[in-house]
């Protein structure tokens, strides 16, 4: 083994454990280990950023504003409504659903496509009287599934296509990921909407109104005349036993107090942190007088403000019945409720909501928060938020709405987050036809092609031109440009040779069809943990120098690294759909895994035969 091999492989070791279990995100990650490669020169300074150029880099950029304009037109949303029942047989709905939610997902992110159907999912759950996450999952299965079955479906087909190209054989054309990654997607969704949601869990109550985000911790300021005001925490404690509430946390002057001294008296001016059912939160609120801190900025030092007053539904219920959300008399305006969760890839990742400015900046507030599972919040607005939070938000419903496009959050109640114009839906699906036909029949690059769409999006104003750059997913293009970089040392190191030939020699035994099958096991366990993205890139090396050393076909083997990569079903890291459904549908980390093996097992099964027919070694 060489220095530089022994670099590269140390490097790459390091990266994967942060990926897998680090404090950074995934683009830092990934930008550390570009800066370690030219730090130790393994990378000439010059060509640093080269990847950024790169054909898949431009292409992932532009499929991200092509699908910000086809969600804002309501382009899909429109099919959305018309193709999936919302009543009647739960089977016809969910293979429906699932369908619909993997075709989308070939042609636009498959994130954009989860938060697209994730209204209509709601709906489906209080329907058909089923556990939210058991719509949940299926859902975010099958989008994933979607995104392999053509270039532009997800960043890892594009990742392999720029390795394809790099080695001199071209780069895949539109279609040519559509043979096995339609066959295997067809097959997964057929077993996820026949059998594989009934192996879900079910989280929360049954035909529950909206998501089970499990329960909010919302902080309740103690106001003067609240019944509240000079009793123990003890006595707060069994008041709110009724409604399965309990305080978490007490702060007095800007102190901490544990709700573990039940003989604390509560004064006014205090702040009780208070955890409880979203149906439940109302009626605690109103049984002791209190009024949440996010009501009014001057509440702490008033403290004897009357608290909101409802206007449609009854005290025990934030939201209305189909909405999801409550109507709420303030300061002489129509305020609206909305349950919000957090996107991957939303700017509020990491922030706390206090450096917003919420009131001044939106008129709106926010009320509470739900993280799935945890109790690490110390304080509502300063504790930095995670993707899946739910967050319980109060204002006008432009507001609301506005906040959510600019900070990339999917809303739980059945809203359009854009109102829907149908002459620029249309516009918008004749330009995107004839991209993806021009890329199809190879007429212009896929990159060019795409390009002269967003182009087109631009000067027809289906995206508005100040949310152009807001529809990239900065962290996505910076895994891509950065990990192309990093892989290609891998090849000119000669460290993919040596994995793969460690890899033929002790575990394949020579086998070509094993070798293969190991090549795409392997893939999908990294996945389950790691970025789709970075798996694809440490992969791809491996699985051209493996194909190079059996003297096979090498597309067969970049394809089981592009089906691989879109098999993230085991654990809610591994893939930022899974990450988004977390919080909504109340899972545990575990959970994951009972519909996700075997629908793992299932794509080795089918995935493996059709490799070898389609891409013969």
């Amino acid at each position: 083994m060489t220095l530089d091999q022994l670099l590269i492989l140390s490097i790459l070791a390091v990266t994967v454990v942060l990926f897998i279990r680090g404090p950074w995100r995934h683009d830092m990650v990934a930008l550390a280990a570009l800066l370690a490669c030219v730090f130790t020169g393994l990378i000439p300074p010059q060509k640093a950023f080269s990847g950024f150029g790169h054909p898949a880099v431009v292409t992932v950029a532009c499929a991200l504003i092509l699908s910000r304009g086809l969600q804002n037109t309501g382009a899909m949303d429109a099919l959305a409504q018309r193709v999936v029942p919302r009543s009647g047989n739960t089977t016809v709905a969910m293979v429906l659903l699932t369908s619909l939610g993997a075709f989308l997902s070939g042609f636009m992110s498959n994130v954009g496509a989860l938060a697209l159907l994730m209204p209509v999912a709601a709906e489906m759950a209080e329907k058909q009287k089923l556990a939210p996450g058991k719509i949940l999952m299926p859902l975010s299965f099958a989008t994933i599934l979607g995104g392999m079955t053509t270039l532009i479906g997800t960043p890892p087909n594009l990742m392999v296509a720029g390795f394809r190209a790099n080695a001199g054989a071209g780069s895949y054309g539109m279609f040519d990921f559509t043979p096995v990654g339609l066959v295997v997607a067809l097959v997964g969704v057929a077993f996820i909407g026949l059998v594989g949601w009934r192996l879900v869990p079910a989280r929360g109550q049954t035909g529950a109104a909206s998501f089970d985000t499990g329960t909010y911790l919302t902080e309740a300021l103690v106001g003067k005349k609240s019944a509240a005001a000079g009793r123990t925490l003890g006595e707060i404690g069994r008041m709110l036993g009724a409604e399965d509430a309990q305080v978490v946390g007490v702060v007095h002057n800007d102190a901490r107090i544990s709700p573990a001294a039940p003989w604390h008296r509560v004064l006014s001016g205090d702040i009780l942190l208070i955890e409880a059912e979203p149906g439940s939160l109302a009626t605690c609120l109103s049984s002791l007088g209190l009024k949440m801190t996010g009501e009014s900025d001057s509440e702490r030092e008033s403290g004897d403000k009357q608290p909101l007053q409802e206007e449609s539904p009854p005290a025990g219920n934030v939201r209305e019945k189909d909405a999801g959300k409550g109507k709420y008399a303030y300061h002489n305006e129509e305020m609206q409720l909305c349950e919000l969760v957090v996107m991957p890839d939303s700017p509020l990742v990491g922030r706390a909501i206090q450096f917003l400015h919420l009131p001044a900046r939106y008129q709106m507030h926010l009320l509470a928060l739900s993280r799935r599972g945890r109790r690490s919040v110390r304080r509502l607005h300063s504790t930095p938020l995670l993707a899946g939070d739910a967050l319980l938000m109060m204002g006008a419903e432009d507001n609301l709405i506005s906040f959510a496009r600019e900070q990339s959050c999917v809303p739980l109640a059945q809203r359009d987050i854009s109102i829907p114009n149908k002459e620029k839906a249309a516009i918008a699906l004749i330009a995107m036809a004839l991209a993806v036909a021009g890329a199809a029949f190879g007429l212009i690059p896929a990159a060019i092609s795409f390009a002269t769409c967003v182009l087109a999006f631009m000067a027809l104003k289906v995206v508005p031109l100040r949310n152009i750059y807001g529809a990239l997913d900065g962290s996505v293009i910076v895994l891509l440009g950065t990990l192309i970089a990093v892989a290609e040392v891998m090849e000119s190191t000669g460290a993919a040779d040596l994995i793969a030939e460690v890899l033929l020699n002790n575990l394949a035994q020579g086998s070509a069809v094993l070798a293969l099958a190991l090549i795409l096991i392997i893939t999908m366990t990294l996945s389950d943990f790691m970025n789709n993205v970075a798996t694809a890139a440490m992969m791809c090396s491996i699985a051209l120098s493996t194909a190079e050393q059996l003297s096979v076909n090498p597309d067969s083997f970049l394809m089981a690294v592009a089906v691989g990569a879109s098999c993230a079903f085991l654990t809610p890291v591994g893939h930022q759909n899974n990450t988004l459904i977390l919080g909504p549908g109340g899972f545990d980390f575990g959970d994951y895994w009972r519909m996700g093996l075997p629908l793992e097992i299932l794509v080795v099964a089918i995935g493996i035969p059709m490799l070898l027919w389609i891409w013969p070694l």
